[in-house]
């Protein structure tokens, strides 16, 4: 069982995530991999340097994300050359955990923007946590030291509640307590693991 894991930023989704994992869910986190594929030491962060220059690296030879994430986020062509060094190599490490899998396992990938990039249709299902855009500001300024309009912008970056809405197979609902949500995964899980 392949299964998509999305939600809005400040939504839920790591905490849901978590909550899967303890239940026995296998977990592919996509920010995880494309971490690990361009750590220090990897072909990955040495195809990075080659391509945009050892400046992108901190005095102790790790991405200096910062500064890496300020380049492509300003330039799509140079974004664009980032992805096509990363993507590979993530889809690649993605294959390698999916096939380790048991064949029984409820595989979750955990992927942020699984609806901005076109990737819904490849799941068995897909979980998407949702709340509502005041609660997701709240709780970037509470918990991140965000200001509200830093929040607000990357709101809008994502794709909005109705197009994450739009994908769910199961949607849930990340506005009570934390023992709501967990009842809230778990029925989830179950109907996941009986399929």
């Amino acid at each position: 069982m392949r299964v998509g894991l999305t939600g809005g930023i400040a939504s839920g989704k790591s905490t849901v995530s978590s909550i899967l994992r303890e239940l026995g869910a296998v977990v592919i986190d996509a920010d995880q991999i494309a971490r690990e594929v361009v750590a220090k030491g990897t072909p990955g962060l040495a195809a990075v340097v080659e391509a945009f220059g050892a400046e992108m690296l901190t005095p102790d030879g790790e991405l200096d994300r910062p500064r890496m994430g300020a380049l492509v986020f300003a330039d799509e062509a140079r974004r664009k050359v980032l992805e096509g060094i990363v993507h590979p190599l993530v889809f690649e490490r993605y294959a390698e955990l999916e096939a380790s899998a048991p064949t029984d396992a409820v595989v979750v990938h955990d992927i942020p923007l699984l609806v901005e990039s076109g990737r819904a249709a490849e799941f068995d299902a897909v979980i998407v946590v949702d709340a509502p855009e005041e609660t997701q500001v709240e709780r970037m300024v509470r918990d991140r030291g965000w200001t509200e309009d830093e929040a607000r912008a990357r709101i809008a970056a994502q794709a909005t509640r109705e197009q994450r809405r739009a994908v769910a197979t199961y949607l849930i609902e990340n506005t009570g307590t934390r023992e709501d949500l967990r009842r809230k995964v778990t029925e989830v899980f179950a109907e996941l693991a009986a399929a």
